[in-house]
């Protein structure tokens, strides 16, 4: 979630939620006031899914180290060759 591609894409859908709404209503400050609860409503949204993206890459990098060690452990060890210099 790229910050300032979110924040323009907000304040679009605020613009067009906004002219819908007068257009509705013909009331500036209903307009104003739902337009107000829309952004905020948005920003708990946001808010949630970045809480959202947090969770599951520290539930995937909790899981991760496990399964890599039980793959370490399933590797076959060869044994050293007569021919290396520190196994004379």
């Amino acid at each position: 979630m790229y910050a300032p591609r979110v924040i323009f894409s907000m304040l679009g859908a605020l613009a067009v939620f906004a002219v819908a709404t007068y257009w509705l209503s013909g009331s500036l400050t209903g307009t104003a006031v739902k337009t107000a609860i829309s952004a905020v409503l948005l920003q708990i949204g946001y808010f949630g899914g970045v809480l959202y993206l947090v969770w599951k890459e520290s539930r995937s990098r909790t899981i991760r180290p496990s399964v890599r060690r039980e793959e370490t452990e399933k590797l076959p060890v060869s044994p050293f060759k007569g021919s290396e210099p520190f196994n004379r």
